[in-house]
């Protein structure tokens, strides 16, 4: 069990995720033929995501997992960004995607009604809140079915998003392929909830590890490919949670000048879903041998590295690590404010993003 009695929202929330995975599969998965009970439009052949905060990392994380299952060109935007733009995507079977979990976030819903102003372009929404104003606004609708979500810090709406991006690729797929060549995903994505719960279990280990977080003033998150996403997410959750200057990079990219910040006293997090790559064991060494900083590893390990904290679940497929690996930096996220004695539901300054509130 995860929590006896949670104490905060945020802790209660992260419990909820193992009740909300297994729901969402339900509500879009018939289980007499397995196809997808998504309303999607056809012949799509550029996606175009576009989100603020938290949504966006969901977004950033679908790009490639979006043209690794369904082979349709991605991307990602900031609301913000798009806003600004002079000229937006308006190529021919493009589909527009808004997430939101509130369905009021003010620069996503104007990012929505730009396009439908300037493109005759499909919109679809992905949202917590049915009949919100994206919901209304938008040609298609997906629910992400978390439930009211009361903490600041998104937990159980991003990965009830995630999740929900999933099904939408393999839904692309459905709509081309004759036979159903998703299948061993759609198979994978019921083991999930199972995967959460040894994520949760992974509790005590999460603690030691914050401790040594809460003490640190310096803490950069890495990755590679798609984990980059999880570093953005993770480095949020701390920073909202903790109020600690923490931030994110890909690895590749933080070797060029950006390593020197290792001058200070710190700590390294490497994210990882997948093997580790050749390129990046080499750069971690590199880095520990120039500048020594504490390294940790969540998710798959290189037995070259060498860590001071690996955090890890087992998991059979890159889809499962994901979700493993957004649990476990979840809980770092409360476990480093809870030892800091921050009130994790009510950050100083924060609250949650509606209508006509632009962040």
């Amino acid at each position: 069990m995860f929590f006896k009695k949670q104490k905060t929202n945020m802790e209660a929330e992260i419990a909820e995720q193992t009740k909300i995975i297994p729901y969402i599969l339900m509500k879009y998965i018939d289980p007499q033929n397995g196809e997808i009970k998504i309303d999607l439009p056809q012949n799509i052949r550029k996606i175009v995501l576009v989100a603020s905060g938290s949504s966006y990392h969901c977004a950033r994380f679908a790009v490639e997992l979006v043209e690794k299952i369904s082979k349709i060109e991605t991307r990602a935007i900031y609301s913000s960004e798009f806003l600004l733009k002079s000229v937006i995507p308006h190529d021919e079977n493009t589909l527009y995607v808004f997430i939101t979990q509130s369905g009021e976030t003010s620069d996503t819903i104007k990012s929505a009604e730009r396009v439908k102003k300037e493109t005759n372009l499909p919109t679809l929404c992905i949202t917590n809140k049915e009949n919100s104003t994206i919901w209304n606004i938008c040609n298609y609708q997906v629910a992400c079915y978390a439930g009211e979500e009361h903490g600041i810090a998104a937990t159980k709406s991003f990965t009830s998003q995630m999740l929900c991006l999933i099904l939408i690729s393999l839904k692309l797929v459905e709509n081309i392929e004759p036979e159903d060549v998703t299948k061993s995903y759609k198979d994978s994505l019921f083991h999930i909830p199972a995967i959460l719960e040894k994520a949760l279990a992974k509790r005590e280990e999460v603690r030691r590890f914050s401790k040594h977080l809460a003490k640190e003033n310096l803490v950069i998150l890495t990755a590679e490919g798609i984990s980059y996403s999880l570093a953005k997410e993770g480095a949020l959750k701390i920073k909202e949670t903790s109020y600690k200057n923490i931030s994110a990079a890909i690895l590749g990219e933080f070797m060029h000048g950006h390593v020197a910040v290792l001058n200070n006293k710190a700590t390294l997090v490497f994210i990882s879903v997948d093997k580790v790559s050749e390129r990046s064991v080499n750069n971690l060494n590199k880095i520990r041998a120039d500048y020594h900083p504490k390294l940790a590893v969540i998710g798959i390990n290189d037995e070259r590295l060498k860590p001071d904290f690996h955090l890890n679940v087992e998991c059979d497929n890159v889809i499962q690590q994901l979700f493993a690996n957004v649990v476990i930096l979840q809980l770092t996220a409360l476990e480093t404010a809870l030892k800091l004695k921050r009130n994790v539901d009510h950050p100083k300054g924060l609250q949650k993003v509606v209508k006509d509130k632009i962040v």
